[in-house]
């Protein structure tokens, strides 16, 4: 290698080792302690982190509540999954008497609560899919991980096979219709977005499924009671809050930052406006419906989509049985 050839190859390494300084400087890292003490002192949680069930169980629990036959007295069956994107198992304990809270109410009223995991397989195996939103909710909606549904990360579109459940449960004739609430772009409202081709599958074959995108949390809240009201709504309601990764990706996913902990609170309480305006329902009590929350991934520092425990420890809260 020529002599100027190498300088500037020193000069190059010198500045970005500058950089690097610079950024820990500006941005030190965010040292947490006590993460898993705080999550495994979780009384109410059935089961610990080291057996969570995947969180393509939610698929399990959708579709078992649909083929199952109906409670005597009930006539129609109906279920929502309200999810807290890039909300950390840490969150719960947050959980007080001065916050409303769908958490709490769903465990009060009999309701049951365990530790799921995104990433395709649980700690201490390094993850085989990014712990990140595209990832974390297409393994729910399809039961199956990225190694069959093909999206390993964000923008990396799903074919139709295998299809989510806003599609199979009306083609297998278990439902009369779906709906998908959401405020992200990078579900069906990008060129490359996750469902895009699911979308135009919808179309294309008049399936009775609402995909429909808002501005932000406000109207995504705003779509959703909408339909919740409506006396007949979408059998099967799927959305997502985006109040924790918004307020993550901003300023850090750390209960130690205020701005963090509001989210969680926000979504929380929205996710009991639901259940509330469920239970106002004139028909509510000959309906059967399957309530979950739960959330595609945590978060740390201002990321997502890596190893750590705290990117990858989720969980499902329901008011029926969760097997395990």
């Amino acid at each position: 290698m020529k002599k100027s050839a190498k300088t500037v190859l020193i000069l190059f390494v010198v500045a970005v080792i500058a950089a690097a300084v610079a950024l820990i400087v500006l941005f030190p890292p965010v040292v947490e302690t006590g993460y898993e003490e705080k999550v495994d002192a979780l009384s109410f949680m059935e089961n610990t982190r080291e057996t969570a069930v995947p969180q393509t169980e939610i698929y399990n629990l959708i579709s078992d509540h649909f083929n199952s036959a109906l409670p005597e007295g009930k006539t129609e069956k109906k279920a929502i999954v309200i999810g807290y994107d890039g909300c950390r198992a840490d969150t719960f304990t947050l959980l007080d008497s001065e916050h409303k809270s769908a958490v709490k109410t769903l465990l009060a009223d009999g309701g049951h609560a365990v530790f799921s995991y995104c990433g395709g397989v649980n700690m201490p195996e390094i993850n085989t899919q990014d712990t990140s939103t595209a990832p974390g909710w297409c393994s729910m909606l399809t039961g199956k991980w990225a190694e069959t549904h093909g999206v390993y990360k964000n923008y990396q579109p799903k074919e139709i096979e295998p299809k989510t459940l806003l599609i199979s449960l009306i083609e297998d004739g278990k439902i009369d219709s779906s709906a998908f609430y959401v405020s992200w772009a990078g579900h069906f409202s990008k060129p490359k977005a996750t469902y895009i081709n699911e979308l135009n599958y919808i179309e294309e074959n008049n399936i009775n499924s609402v995909f429909l995108r808002a501005e932000n949390d406000d109207g995504t809240k705003a779509n959703v009671l909408a339909d919740i009201n409506k006396a007949d709504c979408s059998d099967f309601i799927f959305l997502t809050l985006e109040y924790t990764d918004h307020n993550g990706h901003a300023t850090g996913f750390s209960l130690d930052n205020p701005n963090y902990t509001n989210g969680f609170y926000s979504a929380d309480e929205t996710g009991l406006e639901f259940i509330e305006a469920i239970k106002s329902r004139k028909t509510y009590e000959n309906e059967d419906w399957l309530i979950l929350i739960t959330t595609d991934h945590g978060g740390i520092r201002r990321n997502h989509g890596g190893p750590s425990v705290q990117e990858r420890t989720t969980f499902i809260v329901s008011n029926k049985e969760i097997a395990q």
